[in-house]
């Protein structure tokens, strides 16, 4: 789809301004505008320097700007693997998880998609260029900017909570920050009594150090800050810290927060630069349709045949058949949209175009082969006299062997995912695709909720996702109360937001199987 020519790259116009909006820190000019994606003068071992003083101390606040050649596959693929990790951790913060809950879910998906505690020079160069990717695609508007800005905020916390505690340090003082200083031991053992008194609720209350002798031992051990009590008055309206001639005491544990501010404000005045910079972009058509498809609601989970829940493309789950997938056991997985379909089969023996797409295709996802599904469209439609055989195979068969790749082109249609299905028309009279979560009326998915044992407090949640237009959203919501899970029972290797359809289905039957090993288990 798009060009990747070397020479065609390395030919086009290059231009002197940087649309990242940051600057080398030592006002290096003549490196050309940051978004010289290809910068000839550049070589290897001048990339390896430059990563390696960035990420000395193993994180960055991404102020110099990225060097060095990519491709345009990388310039895609990078800022996708990013994306994937800043919609989860949007969606956890939408699902009101804690920063403990969403390091625990967003710890696995660094190893796959974005690796950076790490030696390799690659691995730092995606990083870094795939951050100011998507700064381009997220500066455009003050809600882009706005989510942008508190996903990587969050991004950097859970970071900086994986370092040690030397490299913690190491990296406060890599940012030269004049106001912030560490104390010294001196000053630390003159103020001991004050210092300890000050920081003992936070020991108990924050890192559970119920022990008095624990706490002190972490006290002798801890590393203190001091800067103007101004930079942080929300800790000195709490008395969470001690204050002396103007300066303010900070444990290193709670340094997190002053610097996290820093670094989002910093990323704020580095978006609006950036957006000042966008219009010099238009003239450069390889990467305009990149980033408008990054920035126009990418969601994440895209279903390939290469996803763990994919595995069932090809048919050979021998547990998914014409008849099974009727069966309490099997159903009672599916999503509602799903469910929707299914009762709209059953009640008229017969789905209009769209609702048979998106249930022949999530059915052929979950492992129903071809000739399963031809058996099963069959018997749904001829059932009870309500249309013929000859008719069905004239009329139908054809389209659903087209759905598996067996007829016309030979494509192997992919499963639709939330953004498909949420991009087709609505739903008309008689019609039973689409998404229940944006085409249902409130009432009518308050009973529906009801049925599926849900408190008030839970539908109202899931509610206020529909209204704020968060359709997967609600629809992950709706897993973790039904399944009574936060996501941590599973065996999570991509991400727990659900944006797909199969996905539900996948997460659900791995849950329903874990529960039936468990019961089997116990009966021994």
């Amino acid at each position: 789809m798009f060009r990747q020519n070397k020479r065609r790259i390395s030919s086009r116009r290059n231009f002197d301004s940087s649309p990242f909006g940051s600057d080398n820190k030592n006002g290096n000019e003549n490196n050309g505008g940051a978004n010289q994606f290809i910068l000839p003068g550049s070589t290897t071992e001048e990339e390896k320097t430059l990563y390696n003083n960035i990420y000395d101390s193993k994180i960055s606040f991404y102020e110099a700007r990225p060097q060095g050649e990519i491709t345009l596959e990388q310039f895609e693929v990078w800022a996708i693997d990013r994306l994937k990790i800043l919609l989860e951790i949007e969606s956890c913060l939408s699902r009101n998880k804690t920063l403990k809950e969403i390091e625990t879910l967003i710890k696995p998906q660094f190893q796959k998609l974005l690796p950076f505690n790490t030696d390799s020079f690659l691995d730092k160069k995606k990083d870094y260029y795939s951050h100011f990717i998507l700064r381009l695609c997220f500066c455009r508007t003050k809600e882009l900017r706005e989510k942008f800005i508190r996903a990587e905020t969050l991004l950097f916390k859970i970071r900086f909570n994986m370092l040690t505690s030397f490299d913690q340090i190491k990296f406060v003082k890599s940012l030269n920050l004049s106001k912030l200083q560490f104390i010294t031991d001196e000053e630390k053992t003159e103020l001991s009594d004050k210092l300890y008194q000050t920081i003992t609720p936070a020991l108990i209350y924050q890192l559970n150090l119920t022990d008095e002798n624990q706490r002190k031992l972490f006290f002798q051990n801890e590393k203190f800050i001091k800067l103007p009590f101004e930079n942080v008055i929300e800790l000195v309206g709490n008395r969470q810290a001690f204050i002396r001639k103007g300066f303010i005491y900070i444990p290193q544990f709670q340094q997190l927060n002053l610097i996290s501010t820093e670094f989002s404000n910093k990323l704020n005045e580095a978006l609006m630069k950036t957006y000042q910079f966008l219009p010099r972009l238009n003239e450069d058509d390889r990467l305009l349709p990149i980033l408008n498809h990054l920035s126009s609601g990418y969601t994440i989970a895209d279903f390939n045949e290469n996803s763990k829940f994919g595995m069932y493309q090809n048919g050979n789950d021998d547990e998914i058949n014409a008849q099974t997938v009727y069966s309490e056991e099997i159903s009672a997985n599916y999503p509602l949209c799903i469910k929707n379909l299914f009762r709209g089969l059953k009640e008229h023996g017969h789905l209009k175009y769209h609702g048979r797409q998106q249930l022949s295709l999530f059915l052929k996802g979950i492992g129903l082969s071809a000739d399963e599904s031809l058996k099963f469209w069959s018997e749904a439609f001829t059932k009870n006299g309500r249309m013929t055989v000859d008719k069905f195979n004239k009329e139908y068969r054809y389209n659903f062997r087209h759905n598996y790749g067996l007829e016309g082109n030979r494509i192997n249609y992919k499963p639709w995912d939330c953004r498909t299905i949420l991009s087709k028309p609505r739903p008309g009279r008689g019609e039973y695709h689409g998404c229940p979560y944006r085409d249902w009326n409130p009432d009518k998915l308050t009973a529906e909720l009801r049925s599926m044992n849900l408190t008030p407090s839970q539908i109202a949640s899931i509610l206020d996702s529909c209204e704020k237009t968060e359709y997967t959203i609600a629809c992950t919501k709706t897993f973790e109360f039904t399944h009574n899970t936060t996501g941590t029972d599973l065996e999570i290797d991509d991400q727990t937001h659900i944006s797909h359809p199969n996905l539900y289905f996948e997460r659900s039957r791995q849950l329903q199987k874990k529960k039936q090993e468990m019961e089997k288990e116990l009966k021994k």
